[in-house]
Formats: structure tokens, C-alpha cells, sequence
């Protein structure tokens, strides 16, 4: 039988999710949105939780089409907020089009996707973690990204979101050296 990360064995969502997804060098920036808006509505939630309610997010936001979502209004956080498909939090509703809205400026520049993997000369990092416990919360690279998100007039994207932004494009490998994934998503 192969091991697989200690995290994600407990729920076949969490097992589907981290053999086909978590850690994968993600270069899309629909996806890198998508997946940035879930690490904003994971916060202080289970990552369960908001698999579970993934596909209302998808319903909702458009796909996570960019555009679409940043031309959002208040209207339309209200309906957001009856929706028992989705977390109902304004504060994260009204950040993710904000977000959305900041990606379109910043995409004048450089892409969402450019912007993340700048930051390690586009090869991923692989922190080679021995343990599920041994995964930091933030480092100090999520530190400086999340302070230029901020700069860039992003919300809710503070260094643990990040990281574990970071952790499911694939910008870094924290699947378990054991795990039967590490080698798959950072080959040797």
C-alpha cells in the first residue's frame, strides 16, 4: 500500500484532492485564482469543508473567471450571502472580488501565476519534510509575498494563506519525503 501525506487520510475528498491536486506546479491563472480563493475561505475552517462546498464556490464565482468576478457587485454579495452552497462570510466574499479586481490591474504587468513563481525563479521549492508536524505555518518567503499582495491592494491573503497557497499550486513540495506523491510532483 503507498503512504500518502498523515493530513490527507482521513476523508476520501482529502485523499482525491492530495493524489491528483495538492502540490502540483499549478501555471494557470484561473487556477491560481481558484485556488487562492479557497485558501481565503479555508481560514480558520477545515480544508474538508470547503472541498465539500468547492463546486458552489465554482457555481458562484464563475468558474473563478477573473473578470466575471471582479465585475461583482454588492448585489451580488447579498445574493452570495443566501447561498447555503458556500461559506457565507461577507469579510471573504467581498475580499475574493476584491481580489479578483486586483488581479486584472496587476495582470497589466504580469500574470497571477508570473507573479507567485517570480518568486522562486519558477522551480519549486521542496522543504523535504519528514512529518506532517514538521510543516510550518508561514515562512518567510509567504511573509514577503503576502506583504506584496498587500501592496498590490489584495485582501486576505496573509502569510498562512500563502503558504498553503504556495503548498497547493506546488510553489513548494510539503508532501512527506515517504509520501508517494513527493517524487511525483518535484522529480529528482
Amino acid at each position: 500500500m503507498q503512504y500518502r501525506c498523515e493530513w490527507a487520510q482521513s476523508d476520501p475528498l482529502l485523499v482525491q484532492y492530495h493524489d491528483t491536486e495538492w502540490g502540483v506546479p499549478e501555471h494557470d491563472d484561473t487556477r491560481q485564482f481558484e485556488f487562492l480563493s479557497l485558501e481565503i475561505m479555508q481560514a480558520g475552517l477545515s480544508w474538508l469543508t470547503v472541498l465539500r462546498k468547492r463546486e458552489g464556490f465554482r457555481r458562484v464565482f464563475y468558474g473563478f473567471d477573473v473578470p466575471r468576478v471582479a465585475a461583482m457587485t454588492d448585489h451580488d454579495v447579498e445574493r452570495l450571502l443566501q447561498d447555503e452552497g458556500i461559506i457565507r462570510n461577507r469579510m471573504k466574499i467581498e475580499a475574493i472580488i476584491n481580489n479578483a479586481r486586483a488581479v486584472l490591474h496587476m495582470q497589466k504587468q504580469q500574470t497571477l501565476a508570473e507573479f507567485f513563481w517570480s518568486y522562486v525563479n519558477g522551480v519549486p521549492l521542496d522543504s523535504r519534510i519528514a512529518m506532517d508536524e514538521d510543516v510550518p505555518a508561514s515562512t518567510p518567503l509567504s511573509h514577503r509575498i503576502s506583504k506584496d499582495l498587500k501592496a498590490h491592494k489584495f485582501r486576505f491573503t496573509g502569510p498562512t494563506i500563502i503558504y498553503a497557497h504556495m503548498q497547493a499550486t506546488g510553489i513548494v513540495n510539503d508532501h512527506e519525503k515517504r509520501c508517494f506523491r513527493h517524487d511525483q510532483v518535484h522529480p529528482h
